[in-house]
């Protein structure tokens, strides 16, 4: 996912690192030898200062799939996202023949699901032809847009749709998997094939295609739904099944022909947030609030930790273990889960700009419900002055493909389970 901007600036003073040291009981005992056994600590009580780092420039050109929909979330606020895409020809000079012998049935806008966060409550879809052209060679953002065409091509009456990611799609006598199909406008479809053979270059390969169509931009059109309602949905447009498909009959004979999404053709999320009535806001606008709850966010906002105490543990000690506990605030089963895992990363010098990831993965513990992740090399690093002791960004690991969501308990939290750092180190 690249690198990550640094958006925060910390201004705290550095607090008791933690009250006492003991030494290393028993348990677990079987990782060290027995020397270190004897000569080893660990620490439980570092003082964690916790906040929200929210993102301004996040690039989502050519994704791993695209995310569509909108939800209403009562720590977040308002998600919404859409996307532009180029439309190729699913094969190069197609012969339709005498185009007057041609009965349209029906012209669908196909996307394989690959997944989905929130509800599968009704929502409003449009669909608009693109009046802008894409380019592989463009870097596309969040708050990236293209002009469109004013006419929505989806057919009359047909926009509200409820999504079934979870269910076969049955079309004609196939059983296919889970698709939203949106019906559009055949009257395009027509425009199409008038095109192709009217004699122009337009279908001769996809260069020129997308030089007379330059693609979709898909969308919602929900208002606003209520609080805890609204879900959004992941599609894959390298999958086959996603594609644009025009069904007709020609001299009694059914007939297809396809516009397909792939590799080859371009591709980027909008995403508009709207946290301002959120409790989210409130921890932006004061970095403080986060020592009760801090929050993560796919395209916005990341969780922020920094660790001052490691800074008073000897430089010449091995770390044997660094287990960050992030307990979340969530209940099994509603909607709005925190996802099963989250990216760490870094700045590297206190005058970096930008993030670098980490290899350790935040791994989500549901009966626990927390995440663990392993910073033992992180925090060896720093003991070794490969890096400095910044602090630690926690996000969705699916960061721009994802609506994901995650509120972290901080240190002052009324929740029973408070984040904490659990450090074994050997001093040498």
């Amino acid at each position: 996912m690249g690198s990550f901007r640094y958006l925060w600036i910390i201004s705290a003073f550095i607090l008791l690192i933690f009250s006492c040291k003991k030494k290393v009981s028993s348990a677990g005992s079987s990782n060290l030898s027995s020397e270190e056994y004897l000569n080893g600590f660990t620490v439980d009580t570092f003082d964690l200062l916790t906040y929200t780092v929210e993102e301004d420039s996040i690039i989502t050109d050519n994704a791993a799939n695209v995310v569509l929909g909108y939800y209403n979330d009562p720590e977040f606020g308002h998600f919404e996202s859409s996307f532009y895409t180029q439309v190729l020809l699913g094969g190069a000079e197609p012969n339709f023949g005498d185009a007057n012998t041609i009965v349209l049935d029906s012209f669908v806008l196909s996307l394989e699901y690959d997944g989905y966060y929130g509800d599968v409550s009704p929502q409003t879809f449009e669909v608009y032809e693109l009046d802008e052209s894409l380019s592989l060679d463009s870097t596309y953002y969040t708050f990236s847009t293209l002009s469109t065409k004013s006419t929505n091509l989806l057919s009359f009456g047909a926009g509200t749709i409820v999504p079934s990611p979870d269910q076969n799609t049955i079309v004609g006598s196939d059983t296919l998997s889970p698709q939203l199909r949106i019906p559009l406008d055949t009257n395009l479809a027509r425009v199409f094939i008038d095109e192709a053979v009217s004699g122009s270059t337009s279908f001769s390969d996809n260069t020129q295609f997308l030089e007379y169509f330059k693609g979709l931009y898909v969308k919602t059109n929900n208002g606003t739904f209520p609080s805890q309602q609204g879900g959004v949905f992941y599609f894959n447009l390298n999958d086959a099944a996603s594609k644009l498909t025009m069904y007709f009959h020609q001299d009694g004979e059914s007939k297809t022909y396809d516009f397909v999404m792939n590799s080859e053709g371009a591709d980027f999320v909008h995403v508009d947030v709207d946290n301002s009535t959120a409790p989210i806001d409130q921890v932006l606008q004061d970095s403080t609030l986060g020592k009760v709850e801090f929050f993560a966010q796919a395209f916005k906002h990341r969780a922020a930790i920094k660790i001052p105490g490691l800074d008073s543990i000897p430089a010449k000690s091995i770390i044997h273990r660094a287990d960050l506990e992030l307990p979340v605030q969530y209940q099994t089963g509603t909607y709005y889960s925190p996802g099963a895992l989250t990216s760490v990363a870094t700045r590297l010098t206190a005058e970096d700009d930008f993030y670098t990831p980490l290899s350790s993965i935040g791994q989500y513990v549901d009966y626990k419900k927390h995440f663990e992740v392993d910073l033992r090399q992180y925090v060896q690093s720093v003991l070794t002055g490969q890096i400095e002791n910044t602090e630690i960004v926690i996000s969705p690991l699916y960061f721009i493909n994802s609506a994901d969501r995650i509120v972290f308990n901080g240190v002052n939290t009324t929740n029973k389970n408070k984040p904490k750092l659990i450090l074994t180190y050997t001093p040498y």
